[in-house]
């Protein structure tokens, strides 16, 4: 039912040990699925697992330790093991890993992350263009409001953005959408502190961007709604190519 878990093994363990290892989680995954456990349950104890799958109290430790760095399983020293929330970090540390380790190209790889959260975006808003309420669009200008006061007051507001792009799919009502969003959104934001670069430069302009999002979205003028959101997205790679020379 599962790929096989990538899992980091020591230097000098045998091929064996790696696919007991793998086989391991694969049987832990899939008891948590028959037993329909939640986050926040306890699974067997160490000895129960030892004997449920016969297997060795190392080999169950290292499968464990693999699980819990896909944020599948939580250790809890002293207290036991539990089903952990299978969050997107192991994704985010992964692609901000990714990012980082482009060596001279940070402007290449984010214009990937860009392009894949436009493509996403693009179609998200197509689906609420015309179901927003008129008190989901109220509550969409007041964060551009907030947005636009920030600006004018010299404070950076990336969370005003963050904010923004995740109240506007909230009446989709799928969790995944703004997991996915705060997943990119979370790498730009490690990726852009770690070069050091500076808050956005034109907040004015930004603003505006927003605000253009929400009169299309107003008008229940879908077209209109993703080319705004398109141009949104323009601007964020241009400024993220700017930086990268910048720095670099």
């Amino acid at each position: 039912m599962f790929q096989e878990p990538r899992n980091s093994l020591p230097r000098g363990h045998s091929a064996r040990e790696r696919r007991v290892s793998s086989q391991i989680q694969r049987e832990v995954m899939q008891l948590i699925l028959d037993r329909k456990l939640r986050a926040g349950s306890p699974l067997p104890t160490e000895a129960e697992l030892m004997e449920s799958l016969g297997v060795s109290r190392n080999s169950v430790r290292e499968a464990l330790k693999a699980l819990q760095a896909l944020d599948i399983v939580e250790i809890r020293h002293g207290y036991g093991t539990y089903v952990g929330q299978a969050s997107l970090t192991p994704f985010v540390d992964g692609l901000t890993f990714r990012t980082l380790a482009q060596q001279g190209d940070d402007t290449g790889a984010l214009a990937e992350i860009l392009q894949v959260r436009e493509v996403l975006e693009e179609g998200l808003i197509r689906r609420v263009a015309s179901a927003l309420s008129d008190g989901e669009l109220e509550r969409l200008e007041a964060v551009v409001e907030r947005m636009d006061e920030a600006g004018r007051a010299g404070r950076p507001f990336p969370e005003l953005d963050r904010e923004f792009h995740e109240l506007l799919y909230a009446s989709l009502g799928n969790a995944l959408v703004p997991q996915l969003l705060g997943a990119f959104w979370t790498v730009f934001r490690r990726v852009s502190g770690v070069r050091g670069w500076t808050d956005d430069p034109t907040p004015d302009v930004t603003v505006r961007r927003h605000r253009d999002i929400v009169v299309a979205l107003r008008a229940r003028d879908v077209e209109g709604a993703q080319k705004a959101m398109a141009v949104h997205f323009r601007g964020i790679e241009s400024r993220a190519a700017q930086e990268s020379r910048g720095v670099g």
